[in-house]
C-alpha cells in the first residue's frame, strides 16, 4: 500500500491517447492519459467509462449533443453510447473502466486501440 501521486505519474509519459495504468480497485483500472485533437467514434459495448478532467478541457461527442468537462469535472459514458473525446488543447484524465477495456471499445485494428499500460 503506497500512495499515488497523480502529477507524478503524469511526468512519466508523454504519448497521447495512450493510456497508462496507475492503481486496481477489484477488477476496476484507474488510468491517465493525456489527450490532444480528436478521437474515434466507438462505443463500449460492456464498460461504462469515466472521465475525469485533471488539467485542461476536454469534449465528449455524443450523436445528438456535446458535453465539455472543465477541470475538476467528470462524466460517465454508459455503455454501448456512442461518443468521440476531443481536446482542442492538451488535457490530462483520469479513466475509471473495468479491467481489460480497450480504448477504442467496438473498434478492431485501429493503431491507437489498447487496454493500456501499467506505470
Amino acid at each position: 500500500m503506497e500512495k499515488i501521486n497523480l502529477a507524478k505519474k503524469l511526468a512519466l509519459f508523454h504519448e497521447l491517447w495512450s493510456p497508462k495504468i496507475v492503481a486496481e480497485v477489484n477488477d476496476t483500472h484507474i488510468k491517465l492519459s493525456k489527450l490532444q485533437g480528436e478521437f474515434d467514434w466507438h462505443r463500449h459495448e460492456l464498460e461504462d467509462e469515466l472521465f475525469l478532467v485533471l488539467h485542461g478541457r476536454l469534449q465528449i461527442q455524443f450523436q445528438d449533443h456535446d458535453v465539455w468537462l472543465e477541470e475538476g469535472e467528470m462524466l460517465v459514458v454508459p455503455r454501448g453510447v456512442a461518443h468521440r473525446p476531443v481536446a482542442p488543447e492538451e488535457v490530462h484524465v483520469l479513466l475509471v473502466e473495468p479491467r481489460g477495456t480497450v480504448s477504442t471499445g467496438n473498434l478492431t485494428g485501429d493503431d491507437r486501440s489498447t487496454a493500456g499500460e501499467w506505470i
